[in-house]
């Protein structure tokens, strides 16, 4: 992957192992500054975070979130199943979606 347009802060005290945290992305070790799959994954976050103006992202994203876990009654589940996820886990091995995404695609994984 080439160099991505968005900062990249090394931030060893997180639980996970990339957040998008707009406009960068946070990664818990050095090690996953070469992991092409999860640099895509957040690069799409942040691209969902910029069409909605950021705050609305996240209120869309815990709504979401919200929703799922009602519906599942399970974190897991409810997690996997937000919109914004669905969207950044179905593409990020796609190595074009970034340069092919169409602006609100996320909507197409709202169910």
């Amino acid at each position: 992957m080439k160099k991505s347009r968005y900062p990249i802060i090394v931030a060893p005290f997180l639980k996970v192992a990339g957040i998008a945290l707009f406009p960068f992305i946070l990664v818990s070790n050095k090690q996953l500054l070469e992991d092409e799959v999860l640099m895509r994954h957040e690069t799409i976050h942040l691209k969902q975070e910029a069409e909605l103006l950021v705050i609305p992202f996240y209120l869309l994203y815990a709504l979401s979130y919200c929703i799922n876990f009602v519906r599942y009654r399970n974190h897991s589940r409810a997690y996997e199943m937000i919109w914004f996820e669905r969207e950044a886990y179905a593409n990020e091995y796609n190595t074009d979606y970034l340069y092919k995404r169409k602006l609100y695609a996320w909507i197409n994984y709202v169910k």
